[in-house]
């Protein structure tokens, strides 16, 4: 099986994991770009469809994620998956730990769909967020309709993360101008992600 969006489990170890959030992502999401971006370098990426994007369950999206993950792998999470990878971070036996994990967008309960109530309370433990990866980092806006409580504070502060924040991105996606996104592919390359390097919409 190839590292592409055909299943949770892959032959050759991914690089780069992409994990969508509720509903998955379109062609002219960020993410689907940053794929195309990575494997035009060469890169060695997984972007798979997570289980039931429209209907996830919380129990089954941790499972895949705990599957898929790959040691030194770079892990690049929006929206719902950030929660998977919180909640996943929460298993004191993480099977495997990545080098590197972006966190964009997450949302909260208040303001998330209520077909995502079963994905909190999400467990918020800075130690164990810690220790699951080499370094985790969130990029999200202070005016996030699905996070309301701006998820710096409500997720970066708590966790004592590094955080970029993009003001006027609301939920880092198509509607808000992030197709194609350089700052992310940079921070992938060692850079942080910025709003200094983003493409404006149109």
């Amino acid at each position: 099986m190839s590292s592409d969006r055909a299943g949770m489990r892959f032959t050759v170890a991914a690089v780069f994991l992409i994990l969508h959030g509720y509903m998955g992502c379109g062609p002219d999401h960020w993410q689907t770009w940053l794929a195309g971006q990575l494997r035009a370098k060469g890169e060695r990426v997984a972007y798979p469809d997570l289980p039931d994007p429209e209907h996830p369950r919380r129990a089954a999206s941790r499972a895949a994620f705990a599957d898929t993950i790959e040691d030194g792998a770079t892990v690049i999470a929006h929206s719902l998956a950030c929660l998977v990878w919180l909640d996943h971070c929460a298993d004191p036996v993480c099977p495997a730990r990545p080098e590197r994990v972006l966190l964009v967008a997450p949302p909260s309960r208040a303001g998330a769909p209520d077909a995502l109530a079963e994905f909190f309370p999400v467990p918020l433990d800075a130690g164990r967020v810690a220790a699951a990866a080499g370094s985790t980092r969130l990029a999200c806006a202070p005016d996030d309709p699905y996070c309301p409580e701006d998820a710096a504070l409500l997720y970066g502060a708590p966790l004592g993360l590094d955080a970029d924040l993009l003001p006027g991105a609301a939920h880092v996606n198509p509607e808000s101008g992030y197709g194609p996104w350089p700052g992310v592919e940079a921070w992938c390359y060692g850079a942080s992600a910025s709003t200094s390097s983003r493409i404006a919409p149109g």
